[in-house]
């Protein structure tokens, strides 16, 4: 039998088109039986488990809540009737239940999954602190970043927030203060959001952006980030997410800091700062960049943590003091409670009425009253509840369900159904859905003991606690001292939750 050359290929393109189009039907057949073999598989893996109709099969249900910008009600409904651990995909699950939440956060063989953190990226192929999927490198990049966050190599930080409160109330005082005669409208959700905006930009990027001296969205900041964080939601229910980071396609899609808007023009903006801060002495303690200098962060590190802090300092801060205010107004005895502590305080000396001074944080928390309102109101309205999902271990894991053993096939996701958690009658009773914050001197110790550990879920836990949480508190507990807040708002309007943070139009 006459053999070809070594060279030239058994198999032309002629060769390999006839042979697709006599066995078109054949190959056809065959790649569908692979897929439907395929679901199976992965429907097998978690058929213990769950949840929504048709969600063990595919991904359209959790994709198109997603997009919606509502995917914390999907979750809700889904942990309310089906129980604490729900299929809300092929391979993935979501969880209310505290315990098992906590166990994901502090095993280390656990990681962030790629297809939801990788798709937060703002810059192509570059990692924050947020985004950092491998445990090594997070861990790390933690321990450069924690000492600038707690205060301690950045002693203006409570300082900062002091000018940008007294900017705040200044504003107030000047523009929009109502009268027997003349009722002067405000609104207060976009004042705070540019209260959190100016103190990030003040102690992350050391220059204010200056909202609340201008009374406005300065360069359109604000609406750039909305803006991105409705792009980022969409991608990642599209699939575009990861899409985004690949090498010959994401530098051409990815926000660019020569956008006009979006992400990429906050990046031009945060850059610029940052360039600006690094060419000053960073040798002694001042500020966060300076502190992240001092541990080592590169000028291209600095651009990335920078950006990222801005996002996620501003806008769940924003959301958490937006909830426990809007409460406190439509509460009249909730209000009446409060106002009369911390008239007690001021008589009492913790705190003064000259406007040029500003309860300090330690003060603050020293008013059980307002502790509880501050713990009802992240509680009621928790400002971030979208999934931040963990890869089980290859091995899988198990964990205690309602006293049961229940084993987690490895490679599976499990998220954070976190509305239904912190809504959860077992652990904070009947009516688990209102703002009572007196449910905060419940007298069980064991009852109250589960209440604040799960409600310290909310700024998440272990390693993976939002660095942040100090700075927050910070500032939640100094705007509801200090901002005197009467009147009937107005219903909510627009809310929705892009990503993992909650944007509100028209609020109150």
């Amino acid at each position: 039998m006459d053999r070809k050359p070594w060279n030239e290929p058994y198999l032309t393109d002629m060769d390999l088109r006839s042979f697709i189009a006599g066995h078109f039907w054949q190959i056809l057949a065959s790649i569908s039986i692979l897929y439907v073999a395929r679901k199976v598989v992965l429907y097998h893996r978690l058929r213990k488990f769950p949840g929504p109709p048709l969600t063990g099969f595919t991904d359209f249900f959790h994709n198109k809540a997603f997009i919606g910008g509502r995917c914390y009600e999907w979750y809700t409904h889904a942990s309310e009737t089906y129980g604490s651990i729900v299929r809300v995909g092929p391979n993935t699950l979501i969880t209310s239940s505290p315990d098992v939440w906590t166990h994901v956060n502090i095993k280390p063989a656990y990681k962030r999954s790629n297809w939801y953190y990788r798709a937060l990226r703002i810059e192509h192929g570059r990692d924050h602190i947020f985004s950092q999927t491998d445990n090594y490198k997070h861990g790390q990049r933690r321990k450069q970043m924690a000492p600038a966050y707690s205060g301690k190599e950045n002693p203006e930080l409570e300082p900062a927030i002091d000018a940008r409160l007294r900017d705040l109330l200044n504003l107030i005082r000047s523009k929009y203060l109502s009268t027997e005669t003349r009722v002067v409208p405000m609104d207060l959700a976009k004042k705070v959001q540019f209260f959190t905006l100016d103190v990030i930009s003040t102690i992350g990027l050391g220059k204010c952006f200056g909202m609340l001296e201008n009374d406005t969205d300065v360069s359109n900041y604000a609406e750039s980030s909305e803006k991105g964080l409705h792009a980022s939601g969409v991608a990642i229910g599209l699939g575009f997410g990861l899409i985004a980071q690949l090498p010959w396609i994401g530098k051409f899609i990815a926000p660019s800091p020569k956008d006009c808007t979006g992400f990429g023009k906050m990046m031009g903006t945060c850059f610029r700062y940052v360039d600006e801060r690094a060419a000053k002495p960073f040798d002694t303690p001042s500020d966060m960049l300076a502190s992240f200098m001092r541990h080592g962060l590169t000028h291209e590190e600095l651009r990335s943590e920078a950006l990222e802090q801005v996002f996620a300092g501003s806008d769940n801060t924003a959301t958490a003091i937006r909830g426990s205010l809007l409460y406190i107004m439509t509460n009249p005895r909730v209000y009446r409670k409060l106002q009369r502590e911390i008239d007690e305080a001021v008589q009492t000396g913790i705190s003064s009425e000259n406007s040029s001074r500003i309860v300090s944080y330690a003060q603050a928390k020293r008013l059980p009253y307002l502790q509880a309102v501050i713990r009802e109101g992240i509680r009621t309205f928790t400002p971030a509840v979208n999934t931040f999902p963990r890869d089980v271990p290859p091995g899988g894991d198990t964990v205690i369900v309602d006293g049961k053993l229940v084993f987690l096939p490895g490679g599976t996701c499990i998220g954070y159904s976190g509305q239904a958690m912190h809504h959860d009658k077992a652990v904070y009773g009947e009516d688990a859905k209102s703002f009572r914050p007196e449910r905060w001197f419940e007298k069980d110790p064991e009852k109250l003991a589960a209440m604040i550990k799960t409600n310290d879920l909310v700024f998440g836990h272990g390693n993976w606690q939002c660095l942040g949480k100090p700075v927050a508190y910070n500032e939640i507990n100094k705007i509801i001292f200090e901002v005197n807040v009467t009147g009937n708002p107005k219903a909510l309007r627009t809310i929705r939750n892009l990503t993992n943070v909650f944007v509100v139009t028209e609020k109150f």
